[in-house]
Order: structure tokens, then sequence, then C-alpha cells
């Protein structure tokens, strides 16, 4: 681990971000990179504009092909599909992961809704460790500084090799958030529930517990956004064990309510050195 007077002194700072998705990351990047020199890299992006791109359209096109009158446009090349993934907008990747649950209401078979996981599982995967390149590649076009804005489940990758190639290559740094913040974000997913992905482990035991709790019989039963809803909490809980014991042992921590107060890239690089 670096000391906080190296950190502020480095030529070429490189951070990687960790945490919840709402606790900040984005704006983090976004306020770091107000004084320019830094090259912002979304994780969420790279998988959806590059690794899960095919996966994507193809999900696009088997939904239009349920249209008679659209089918016979696509199968004879009078029209095309792409997926328009941006920083900013997401909502392809969302789309494409989906839901588990009654397919009346929108749900995915349960093999599908588990497919659809391990390719996200391994275009993320894919996405980090080619984060040390990407730092190359940034510093070739004359960036300064690099800030790996990583998804949310970044800790359910489980891979200590990952971990340490990515503290090998960059700070980093998770931003822990408060009760207070837990319950907004738990409000905001039962209000509009998103599809998730989730560690293998970690849905096979909430699927059958969600089943039992309703007396259910098989996920077909399941009410895709009341699951959704119904998990979260517990997803909070899991995940903020793994993030900080990843923060432990190859990074550091900040508060979200401090990122919160900071108004510029000298405040941010000031609390992350404070950190040190």
């Amino acid at each position: 681990m670096i000391s906080a007077e190296q950190f502020i002194n480095q030529k070429h700072k490189c951070i990687t971000l960790l945490g919840m998705s709402g606790v900040g990351k984005t704006r983090l990047a976004k306020l770091i990179g107000e004084n320019g020199g830094w090259f912002h890299f979304s994780g969420d992006y790279r998988i959806g504009a590059t690794h899960l791109k095919d996966a994507i359209i193809a999900n696009i096109a088997d939904k239009m092909k349920t249209d008679a009158w659209l089918k016979t446009l696509l199968d004879n090349q009078s029209i095309s599909v792409n997926s328009q993934v941006s920083f900013d907008n997401l909502e392809p990747i969302s789309a494409f992961l989906g839901k588990v649950g009654n397919p009346e209401e929108g749900g995915l078979p349960l093999d599908e809704f588990i497919r659809r996981q391990s390719l996200f599982f391994e275009a993320e995967k894919k996405t980090m460790y080619e984060v040390p390149d990407f730092i190359k590649k940034s510093q070739s076009e004359g960036f300064s500084h690099f800030i790996n804005d990583a998804g949310g489940s970044l800790c359910e990758l489980e891979d200590p090799e990952l971990y340490k190639l990515l503290s090998e290559n960059s700070l980093i740094v998770y931003i822990q958030t408060n009760k207070k913040n837990e319950r907004i974000l738990i409000e905001r997913a039962k209000k509009r529930p998103k599809p998730m992905y989730y560690s293998s482990l970690f849905f096979e035991k909430s699927i059958r517990t969600y089943l039992t709790e309703n007396t259910l019989d098989y996920a077909a039963q399941v009410s895709p956004d009341d699951f959704v809803s119904w998990v979260f909490p517990k997803l909070i809980d899991d995940r903020l064990k793994k993030y900080e014991a990843i923060a432990n042992k190859y990074g550091c921590t900040i508060q979200s309510d401090d990122l919160h107060s900071c108004h510029s890239a000298n405040d941010v690089i000031n609390l992350i050195s404070s950190a040190l």
C-alpha cells in the first residue's frame, strides 16, 4: 500500500472504485476528471459495448422476431439491430440480464436467467483483466491519470488473482455507505426493481428460500419484481462484507458522506489521501 504522500506525488495516478451502485462511484469519476488528464474507464460500458454486445443484440432481435412483420424484415436484412450502450445509458445490459420468474410478468425461465448471469460474469471478469492494458493505452494517448469505474458486482468475481492484479496497477478505493443510504438504495429497489447480477451461490440459496417462504414449487411462479425487491436487502448485506474484505486486503476506504461533501478534484484527492 502506498502512503498518502506517495499517492499525491504520483505522476500517473490510477484508481479502481469499489462499492454499491448508487454510492457515488461515477460521481467521483466525473468530479475527479474535471481538472482534465484523467481517462475514465467504465467497466459496465466496456461490458455492454464489447463483451456482451452480440448477446444483447441477439436478445433484441429474438424479441423482435415474435412479430411476424419485423421477423420478415430482419430475416431478409431489410433492417438491422444495434445496441446503444453509453456511460449514462446502461439499459441494454439491464434488459439483457432480465429478471427470473413468471413469463407472463416478463420473467425469464430459470435456465435462461442463469445462462445470462454466467455470460455477464465472464464478461465482467474479462473487462477487469483488461484494465492494465487500458492503463497503458490511456497513457500512450496522453492521459496522465486513470480511473476504473468498476461495477457494483466487482466483489462477486471472488478472484484473488484479479484483485491482486488491480491493486498492483491501481489504488482500490472502497466507497463505504451508511445505514441511511442503504435504506435509500433499498427503497429505490422496491419502487423500481432493476435486473442485477448475483453470484451463483447467493442466487441458488436466495431462490430456494424465496420459493419456500412463498410456498411456491418452481421459479416460473415467481413474481420477477417481487423477488428483486425481496432479495435486494440480502444482496446489500452480502456485498458489504465482500467489499470490506477486498478493501482491507488490497486498498483503502472512504465514506460516501465525505465524498458527497467534495466539490472539486482536489477535494477528492485529499479525501483519498486522508484514507491512506
